[in-house]
């Protein structure tokens, strides 16, 4: 029998002290193996603008180390530069599944997913985020990127995971309405550790089961899996008050 230990936090928003960060280090450290996720908004900057020379936040996260994080809408910016500014001390993949290119020549600056391996179990991450400009925006035109709906790229994308994978995540910042829905629509996804709404819930959606565990790093999320012959046996959700990790 394998085990997997996820932690998670989300919706940050540049709280992230380096106390905290040490304490995240700590955790990680005292669980060899273990993934460090975030579901997206980490960092000071807003939705329309963006600090110069970069986000000193990412720098406590890659200290930890995180191993991923779901791009947030404050880590988007309609332009590249923007979201290159963003994102660029992060030393672990910003994920995002549905954002698109508007022009050809334009790339996406984030991959869609990350895969890792762990005592031989094979687990794949993909990222969603909040469509903060859609195809059929008039602003879409002088955009460099465009959202897609979060559940018809994970219709898309999760097949082909499923095939690769033992464990399929979804690492989302959608809000629970949305995660809901993903769970119940898109077939094969077994954790949904989603962020935006800054909730703390534990729900299980059909064999989806969907995790938030609050904002402004007052909480980790602390998930663990247990895994034999390639199938998920049990999954078990704590939360564990930052300030007392």
């Amino acid at each position: 029998m394998a085990h997997l230990t996820i932690f998670h936090t989300s919706d940050t928003h540049n709280k992230l002290t380096s106390e905290y960060a040490a304490r995240l280090h700590k955790l990680k450290e005292a669980n060899p193996g273990s993934l460090m996720l975030d579901s997206g908004d980490a960092i000071w900057s807003g939705n329309m603008y963006w600090r110069l020379g970069g986000e000193p936040v990412l720098d406590l996260m890659n200290g930890v180390p995180y191993n991923a994080m779901c791009m947030g809408n404050r880590e988007y910016h309609f332009w590249s530069l923007g979201v290159s500014s963003k994102t660029s001390r992060a030393d672990f993949p910003v994920l995002s599944a549905n954002l698109r290119a508007t022009r050809d020549r334009q790339i996406s600056p984030t991959p869609p997913h990350v895969q890792f391996e762990r005592d031989g179990v094979k687990i794949a991450v993909f990222g969603l985020s909040v469509p903060c400009i859609t195809e059929k925006m008039l602003v879409k035109n002088i955009s460099d990127f465009y959202f897609e709906n979060p559940i018809a790229a994970a219709a898309e994308l999760a097949p082909q995971l499923r095939s690769e994978c033992d464990i399929l995540i979804a690492l989302t910042h959608i809000g629970i309405k949305e995660d809901r829905q993903l769970a119940e629509k898109v077939d094969g996804i077994d954790l949904i550790l989603g962020g935006h709404t800054h909730l703390l819930t534990e729900e299980q959606v059909g064999e989806t089961s969907i995790f938030h565990h609050g904002s402004y790093a007052h909480y980790v999320g602390r998930v663990d899996i247990e895994i034999e012959s390639g199938k998920i046996t049990s999954i078990k959700n704590e939360l564990i008050p930052l300030a007392k990790a």
